[in-house]
């Protein structure tokens, strides 16, 4: 039996489950799946709502799961999702300015950038979407990623199918050099992420340090690197705190004092929004930048003091 033939008898199971897989959020890439069924559609050989409803089934499930993961358990989620997932922690920063543009309607084009789709869920409970709201443009936006990969597969239906009679002619060649060069990619993205993970914890300053720091009376210029997103739903901020997001480091890096130590926090996982910020800032000229361990998380644990969220701009 080939490849084809396989995916014709039993392509719909296979494309539920590694939807559903996908979005529990294991990097398992659900797209070739959803063009082969639309590959199977154009040959006749599968229903088109077959190819366009199972996969909603399939991920609203888990989409739900982890959207009340998210309005329970806040942040702690993504954390958890970084550490299952390669850089998903990467995408929370832009998925949080998907929702601060568009808001409910980035859930429309979450599913086809990479990462996003294992995000947005959590964190659409995060900031606190309602429910039917979410669970109305979670569906569309599964809706729409499953037609226009299905329909890129049925226009080119005979070529896929060319494509997989001469995979199947070459045997499991193809295959193990496919799957060589997967677990290449995978291999580079971990050791990636584990370098610079340990050049985080190698600059990283304690909330402890911080605080007898700052009662010495030592000139440190601490700063909030969170999203609005993030300040709109916790307006704590570290006393004397200045914001400076990720976004405006081009037209602002020049109102960052070169003088003092510069501590920067955020609530993200593993401090990635004030590790990137601390990275381009270097790359400006300015060079005493530390994240702070735990960020503000770990701050209000040790019960130090905390002020609400002024509007201020950054100062010398």
């Amino acid at each position: 039996m080939n490849t084809f033939q396989f995916l014709a008898d039993h392509g719909a199971w296979v494309l539920f489950w590694v939807v559903f897989i996908e979005q529990l959020g294991f990097p398992i890439p659900a797209i070739p799946l959803l063009v082969a069924a639309g590959a199977l559609v154009g040959a006749g050989k599968m229903s088109l709502a077959t190819a366009l409803l199972l996969p909603v089934a399939a991920a609203l499930p888990p989409d739900l799961a982890w959207y009340y993961l998210g309005r329970i358990k806040g942040g702690r989620v993504l954390g958890f999702l970084c550490r299952l997932s390669l850089e998903p922690d990467s995408c929370v920063r832009d998925t949080e300015n998907l929702f601060h543009r568009y808001g409910p309607r980035g859930l429309l084009l979450a599913k086809f950038i990479p990462g996003f789709n294992t995000v947005a869920p959590p964190l659409a409970g995060i900031v606190g979407m309602a429910a039917t709201t979410f669970a109305l443009y979670d569906v569309a936006g599964t809706f729409i990623w499953a037609a226009v990969s299905a329909g890129v597969g049925a226009v080119f239906s005979n070529q896929l199918e060319q494509l997989v009679g001469l995979f199947d002619q070459a045997g499991g060649l193809v295959f193990g050099v496919l799957l060589i060069g997967l677990a290449g990619f995978i291999g580079y993205k971990f050791y990636y992420r584990q370098q610079f993970l340990r050049h985080l914890r190698m600059s990283k300053i304690s909330v402890d340090e911080l605080k007898q720091r700052l009662d010495a009376g030592e000139a440190i210029s601490v700063v909030d690197v969170r999203h609005p997103l993030s300040l709109q739903l916790d307006p704590d901020t570290i006393p004397g705190a200045i914001n400076f997001t990720l976004e405006e480091i081009e037209h602002r890096h020049h109102e960052i004092p070169r003088d003092r130590d510069i501590v920067l926090y955020c609530t993200c996982p593993n401090e990635v929004s004030s590790a990137r910020t601390a990275f381009l800032l270097k790359k400006k000229g300015i060079h005493r930048v530390r994240p702070l361990e735990g960020g503000l998380d770990a701050w209000r644990e040790r019960q130090y003091p905390v002020e609400r969220r002024m509007n201020a701009g950054v100062s010398g």
